[in-house]
């Protein structure tokens, strides 16, 4: 048995050569801008679950709990081509990135919920 130790003269890789990465936000002394949303603002959030019966009462509790001035006669309905899956819109006001990321946790944890978008 013989191991090769170069390959063939016929086999020749190119050499690649690539542009340097512009430095990054820190390295430039221009400060990371940690959210591209002002607060507050309205936000709309899209959850979709199976269509069973207390899906929108849960996910309307969720967005009061995350905003206490939540209108529940804002959430839009979306049921999908076969009728399994209902898409639910909730629009919260958005007080910060904390609030948003901790709702979004909240909402794809809970057994009902399939999708946060």
């Amino acid at each position: 048995m013989r191991l090769a130790s170069a390959p063939p003269p016929y086999f020749h890789l190119p050499t690649v050569s690539t542009p340097p990465l512009p430095p990054s936000p820190a390295a430039s002394g221009v400060p990371r801008q940690e959210s591209l949303i002002e607060y507050p603002s309205l936000f709309p959030i899209k959850v979709m679950g199976l269509k069973v019966e207390g899906l929108v009462h849960a996910i309307s509790v969720i967005a009061t709990a995350f905003d206490p001035a939540f209108d529940a006669s804002t959430i839009e309905l979306r049921e999908s081509k076969g009728g399994k899956y209902l898409g639910v819109t909730i629009t919260i006001t958005a007080t910060s990135r904390e609030q948003l990321d901790e709702l979004y946790r909240t909402l794809s944890t809970h057994p009902m919920v399939k999708v946060v978008l």
